[in-house]
């Protein structure tokens, strides 16, 4: 049976690129046949980065078979997996984000989950010297998947480790990272052809936070006021997204990749306590700004309260 290797709903960069590389790890160097998939469409950056390396985009899938042999990547929160992933063979669980639990298995299986800010890091190491065989493709997805969660170097969660691997594989690639890096943002950032509904769930997560089910948005950009100056409908927008989805709020975070800040937008009296409670700020209309805030894995999941 091939093993399926996928990622987080809403795939970004990483989970788009590392189920890429893993599938081909799996494959020609451990003999097990791997297939990489995706839990939706590519954001705009991923889509970037396929075509940018000539990689062909997974097959996207919505759901698992009873017994499925799979490979989770860049996530453990059964919230971002398949309905059926509690029936599917878990085989592996490769990670950088807090353990969230409930997902249960069948068997022991091997689970990697490492302080880094990209999954291709981790992948590295796992790797060894085994990603010396690896062709073009593969480490270009891997340098794509640690300058994006990375925000090239400026989010919080990079590490030196981080560092000192995406700039072993540039210069592998022979590849700037200052020009590369412009180039993905660029793409991160058109949003033109999206709906307001869709950029609600573009890199989106579910999280608990004292009762209230939320969906916790974030939008990296190098042109912030596009987005701002459509505030208003993304704002009237809101209730329906969360409706759909089962949570009680949506919460949308515009992080200014240049400024290295985030603005908040502010619909109602839920998310203006909130966000005073959370970031220590106050609010007096219906977005605030909040300097140095760049990740949500490191900065904003763990400060969220009522």
């Amino acid at each position: 049976m091939t093993t399926l290797v996928f990622g987080h709903k809403s795939p970004d960069t990483d989970s788009t690129g590392s189920p890429i590389i893993w599938a081909w790890y799996l494959s020609e160097i451990k003999g097990t046949p791997a297939k990489a998939v995706l839990l939706g469409e590519p954001n705009t950056e991923a889509a970037f980065v396929l075509r940018h390396w000539d990689l062909a985009k997974p097959e996207i899938i919505a759901d698992v078979a009873a017994g499925q042999a799979c490979v989770v990547v860049d996530t453990n929160n059964p919230a971002e997996l398949p309905p059926s992933i509690a029936e599917a063979n878990l085989m592996g669980i490769i990670d950088h984000h807090m353990l969230v639990g409930g997902l249960k298995t069948k068997t022991p299986i091997d689970i990697t989950i490492r302080p880094l800010a990209c999954t291709a890091t981790i992948m590295h190491d796992l790797m060894g010297d085994d990603l010396a065989k690896a062709p073009r493709g593969i480490k270009g997805a891997m340098l794509s998947c640690i300058l994006s969660d990375t925000l090239e170097f400026r989010s919080p969660t990079t590490t030196p480790h981080d560092r000192a691997v995406a700039e072993k594989l540039a210069a592998d690639l022979g590849v700037s990272i200052a020009d590369f890096s412009a180039e993905m943002f660029a793409a991160k950032s058109d949003v033109s052809a999206f709906s307001d509904a869709e950029l609600l769930r573009m890199d989106s997560k579910e999280y608990n936070v004292d009762g209230k089910e939320l969906r916790v948005s974030v939008l990296e950009t190098t042109a912030p006021q596009v987005l701002i100056a459509r505030k208003d409908a993304l704002m009237a927008a809101m209730p329906g997204v969360a409706k759909e989805d089962g949570a009680d709020q949506v919460l949308l975070f515009i992080v200014d990749i240049l400024k290295e800040e985030a603005t908040l937008l502010v619909p109602n009296d839920l998310v203006k306590t909130m966000a005073e409670a959370s970031f220590g700020c106050s609010v007096s209309g219906d977005t605030v700004v909040l300097p140095g805030i760049m990740s949500r894995k490191k900065q904003i999941i763990p400060a969220l309260k009522l």
